[in-house]
């Protein structure tokens, strides 16, 4: 079906609809498979992507995603079909919500959570400019919604009763079908015109009555508990949302009818609906965690390409040397933000449950609840991605820094992450990271580093975090036997005369390369491995630097508050005056693409880094 704009789909009837939520499916499917994704959540929420855009009219009804990475089916039917071949890939589509993209995308997001405050943010807004037409709609998952965040906005929004519909799509409860039938049918009634008509008007002949307001209370009472025996709205109810659900997200005509019902509705509301991920796709449904967001695939058997004789992953190497040093500390915990698989825990949480925590999209309470393990002895490791530890900064300050509690940080995508985009990059942690006091920063030159480094934070007496990337090493063989890396102690690859490059991460060895390249055409360069950006290896840069004209720092972070930066500072204190060049991330937010494509663009691939120092050089 040719449907390029929600004023086409609004021309369906609702068996055509139904067909075209097929098609939209098989173009997903295709898609990712090819691309790669966010499956699982996309093909989850199809019914409901229609549904809403039958019922409301975008943009002028604002809908917000939370996260955005269940936005595929939005983008197909707001424009973007022709160009969603182009998903994820340099120059395409993004995966999650684009404001300059599309209109109907009205929030960047992609970190969970946010959708609600924003939200009510834009309700108010409506209010104060007089606005009568147009409805904010959340779209909030049932993980999204236990984070803090979430919590906030639902009290706050609860408290100034502002005309707000939230919709919780909920992929996870069981509900049997007795109690999701009932639960549909009266929703539909208690939603519809005639029961709004009889409440209204019965509030309007009790006010006048005496004592009627005690009596409306009873009765508000009374509907509250009815709706409570039969479903799970206690929470919300408790919140002042009217809460209607729960209902088969999956059920079309169910869901435009209710959604019908709420489009006029005043005040905050919650619409509980129940939907399977991976919903049309067998692989995706049998096992969601793998497909939730996944690599390229072969669609007719759902296996995951992956290319053969890679090094093990930098992830893969932080778990099973977690694994190993646990076995012989019995202090070592290991905390996971709601992302297991993702940080390599899988295995040390099959080993080691009752020393493996999963605490939900939670990643404040997370570092926070490290601290309170650290204090009674214990040796909490925190597996976060980078992007996300930036959530818990006052944590990392206030309880990590302050009490000098022993957390260990183990910073995942740190970097350039790629197809995911500006949400998802690891740009900036070393830089946030760096003023704090009393926190160790390391980030290994390769994943036999990357052991050693981990066995060298369990031994340092202050909390420590290290920063290494997404995807495959180096290949570099692993030592059996752990080594402590001595505290701020930087290693000096090869020594020069014409220049110096100081690289720390996954940059060294590129820098490393670099330099015997160019010593081929006579040139002498010499190579730091950092290892340390705090405390830095003040001693060793400056003997090194003193001998060279040129200094140059290379890193995968931002250009401000890095490496770089720390480098600049130490030369300048020193009164070393020598040309200096630093390679980074520039100041902006990278847009999404491939790693490799993303590090020829910004000068952080080998042959850039070769092409500048020679230039320098020359």
């Amino acid at each position: 079906m040719q449907v390029n704009s929600p004023k086409d789909l609004k021309k369906l009837k609702i068996s055509q609809l139904k067909v075209l939520a097929e098609e939209i499916r098989e173009v997903i499917i295709d898609t990712v498979a090819k691309n790669g994704g966010h499956l699982a959540p996309n093909l989850g929420v199809v019914e409901l992507t229609l549904a809403l855009h039958y019922v409301f009219d975008s943009p002028q009804d604002k809908i917000i995603w939370d996260v955005g990475h269940q936005c595929y089916a939005h983008k197909l039917i707001t424009g973007r079909r022709e160009n969603f071949h182009t998903l994820r890939t340099y120059g395409g589509i993004a995966g999650f919500p684009k404001r300059e993209e599309s209109p109907h995308d009205v929030l960047d997001t992609g970190h969970s959570s946010t959708s609600i405050s924003a939200g009510l943010g834009m309700a108010v807004a409506k209010r104060l400019k007089k606005e009568e037409k147009g409805k904010v709609v959340v779209v909030i998952g049932d993980g999204s919604i236990t984070a803090g965040l979430a919590f906030e906005g639902l009290n706050n929004a609860g408290y100034m009763k502002e005309d707000l519909l939230i919709i919780l799509n909920d992929n996870e409860m069981s509900i049997s079908p007795n109690v999701g039938a009932l639960s549909t049918f009266i929703s539909k009634r208690m939603t519809g015109n005639l029961a709004r008509f009889v409440r209204k008007e019965m509030e309007k002949l009790f006010h006048h009555l005496p004592g009627g307001e005690n009596f409306l209370q009873i009765l508000k009472k009374g509907e509250d508990l009815f709706k409570m025996a039969i479903t799970p709205g206690a929470l919300f109810t408790a919140l002042n949302f009217e809460y209607v659900g729960p209902v088969d997200g999956h059920n079309l005509e169910d869901l435009i009818t209710i959604l019908r019902n709420l489009k006029s509705t005043k005040g905050p509301t919650i619409l509980h609906i129940i939907t399977k991920k991976g919903k049309g796709y067998p692989p995706a449904e049998a096992d969601p965690e793998t497909f939730h967001g996944v690599s390229p695939f072969d669609k007719k058997t759902g296996k995951i390409y992956k290319p053969s004789n890679l090094p093990p992953t930098y992830t893969e190497i932080f778990g099973k040397t977690l694994v190993r040093l646990a076995e012989t500390d019995p202090r070592i915990v290991a905390i996971t933000a709601a992302m297991k698989t993702g940080t390599g825990l899988k295995e040390f949480a099959e080993r080691f449950p009752e020393r493996f925590f999963d605490v939900g999209i939670c990643e404040q309470h997370a570092v926070t609840f490290a601290v309170g393990l650290a204090l009674e002895g214990l040796m909490p490791v925190c597996a976060i991605y980078s992007t996300f530890l930036q959530r818990a900064y006052d944590q990392i300050i206030h309880d990590v820094a302050l009490n000098r509690a022993k957390v260990i940080f183990a910073i995942d995508r740190a970097g350039l992450v790629g197809e995911d985009g500006p949400t998802h990059h690891g740009a900036f942690d070393l830089s946030y990271l760096r003023p704090v006091p009393n926190l160790i920063i390391m980030a290994p030159k390769d994943e036999n580093e990357l052991q050693h480094m981990l066995y060298s934070a369990t031994r340092y007496s202050l909390p420590v975090a290290i920063r290494y990337p997404r995807g495959s090493g180096e290949g570099v063989s692993l030592d059996w036997q752990f080594q402590e890396i001595p505290l701020g102690k930087g290693e000096l690859l090869k020594e020069g005369k014409d220049a110096l490059i100081i690289a720390i991460g996954n940059h060294v060895w590129s820098a490393f390369r670099v330099s015997k390249e160019l010593e081929k055409e006579g040139f002498k360069v010499g190579v730091i491995n950092a290892r340390f950006l705090k405390p830095l290896d003040e001693e060793l840069i400056l003997g090194q630097a003193s001998k060279v004209p040129l200094v140059i720092t290379i890193e995968e972070n931002s250009l401000y508050g890095g490496l770089g930066s720390a480098v600049a500072e130490l030369l300048l204190e020193n009164g070393l005056s020598v040309k200096f060049k630093r390679i980074a991330l520039p100041d902006k937010f990278v847009e999404h693409g491939d790693q490799k494509t993303l590090r020829e663009i910004y000068g952080l691939s080998e042959k850039a880094l070769y092409d500048t120092v020679k230039s320098l050089l020359s």
